[in-house]
């Protein structure tokens, strides 16, 4: 119930904040002691407001130093588009809007 609450709150206020696109689904790998990755899916809207089928897949990782025992995870690198891992942004909301853009919508 909290996962399904949180969710809602956060597909709400990515909805209020910006018109371009809302959040679908985000999850995180967890590893020892900290996530390893986040993954975000956003729908894209059309030009005139509707949803598209049209989607973009986002994902960061975990900064991490080290392996085994001495490996330290501190703070989260920037948010790539799948589709385009070179172009990183700082939020998913950047990078959401840049993935809908370049599908010629919103």
């Amino acid at each position: 119930m909290k996962k399904i609450l949180s969710f809602i709150v956060l597909a709400t206020l990515a909805t209020i904040g910006s018109a371009n696109a809302y959040q679908l689904l985000s999850s995180k790998e967890l590893g020892k002691n900290d996530a390893r990755n986040q993954n975000v899916v956003v729908k894209c809207t059309t030009d005139t407001g509707k949803i598209s089928d049209q989607t973009c897949s986002l994902r960061r990782y975990v900064k991490c130093t080290g392996t085994g025992d001495n490996k330290k995870c501190n703070g989260w690198q920037a948010w790539q588009d799948l589709r385009n891992p070179s172009k990183q942004y700082s939020d998913w909301r950047s990078a959401a809007s840049a993935c809908c853009r370049s599908k010629g919508l919103r």
